[in-house]
């Protein structure tokens, strides 16, 4: 019996870890051959003992990128997900596949909710909700919307015929990762957002917001979000024409908003606890604090823009997440009290918000 070829992106990664790690205790495992691309040849040697094809190397490698792809019937783009020429380089694979084996190739893309986020500063919120069902609606967000080129991409690559293209599209993704590779030491076990705002909190000792805190955003919890790419995978396989694909083929991954007032105040409470602040109320980030932190003043304001949604399509092929707004609130303490020992440990940690502004996986 042939095995089905899977070629997954970002496993060493916060997303790409929990997905890769939920395909490695998917009642089919026996029959995938999964292959992941990866820096770090100390990692390579552990993800050989999960029974995982390891090729060292980097997505600056296009020539790889595209022969791993023309090697899989399925591919899950989990990381550099604004990394256009590594997209290209992918796509230009699934298409010599299709044309000299004439196989009808999977990618399953990851984008983000930050696609129909709006510049609010944290002072008000918008009315327009998302519906991954809606395609028209869909379908009117700006080309000049963050990751919006690459969903271009894909979805073009889908009409073409080459591909059945499909998108997940996280919100704010919170939790600490646990699954098999974290314990092993190969993926990342925490998201971006909510530890830099942390991190830039525990660094002025107070917790911060931009503007008023007014603005919202989706979340999602790791957990959850693992298991859309599992319920979307199974619901290709049973049926891959029926499930929604192209422009049909967006799947926001969200169970419920929050205001990021939630979240500083969140962060606030805690370090009174800690005794870190005497203020359980957060404060407006200045713009020199914008800047200090973040690098740049629109960095930082992206944690006080609004991006609205509802995962109708995810829920629709039986994506049931558990993990609630209340959850995501109650994570944010032990988020603070280990980033402020690790403070006291190792000094001022600096913030990853460039870099995931830089690769855009969120």
């Amino acid at each position: 019996m042939s095995k089905t070829s899977i070629f997954l992106t970002g496993a060493t990664g916060y997303i790409g870890g929990a997905v890769l790690a939920r395909l490695l205790e998917h009642p089919s495992a026996d029959t995938f051959e999964i292959t992941v691309l990866t820096r770090s040849a100390e990692k390579a040697k552990k993800l050989e003992a999960f029974g995982v094809k390891p090729v060292v190397g980097t997505y600056a490698q296009l020539d790889r990128l595209e022969a791993l792809a023309e090697q899989s019937h399925v591919v899950f783009s989990c990381a550099e997900s604004d990394n256009k020429p590594a997209i290209e380089a992918i796509l230009r694979g699934l298409r010599k596949r299709h044309a000299t084996i004439g196989d009808l190739p999977i990618l399953v893309h990851t984008s983000g909710t930050g696609v129909i986020s709006q510049p609010t500063k944290g002072l008000s919120v918008t009315e327009t909700i998302y519906s991954d069902l809606n395609v028209e609606q869909i379908k009117s967000i700006p080309s000049t919307a963050i990751h919006r080129t690459i969903d271009l991409a894909v979805v073009e690559a889908d009409e073409q015929g080459y591909a059945h293209t499909h998108i997940v599209l996280p919100s704010l993704v919170y939790g600490v990762a646990t699954n098999a590779l974290v314990k092993a030491g190969i993926a990342n076990p925490i998201s971006i957002q909510i530890p830099d705002l942390v991190r830039a909190s525990v660094s002025r000792r107070q917790g911060g917001m931009i503007g008023e805190g007014k603005s919202r955003w989706p979340n999602v919890h790791i957990d959850d979000l693992a298991d859309l790419y599992i319920k979307l995978f199974d619901a290709i396989t049973r049926d891959p024409e029926g499930t929604g694909h192209g422009w049909a083929g967006f799947y926001f991954g969200e169970n419920g908003e929050h205001s990021w007032y939630e979240i500083s105040k969140a962060i606030s409470v805690a370090l009174v606890e800690l005794g870190v602040s005497k203020s359980e109320e957060p404060t407006p980030f200045t713009k020199e604090e914008l800047i200090k932190y973040w690098g740049d003043e629109d960095v930082g304001l992206y944690s006080g823009s609004t991006s609205r949604c509802r995962a109708d399509r995810a829920r629709a092929i039986g994506w049931k997440p558990e993990y609630t707004t209340a959850d995501m609130v109650k994570s944010i303490k032990p988020e603070v009290e280990a980033i402020w020992k690790q403070t006291q440990e190792q000094g001022e940690i600096k913030l990853k918000i460039p870099q995931m502004i830089a690769e855009m996986q969120i």
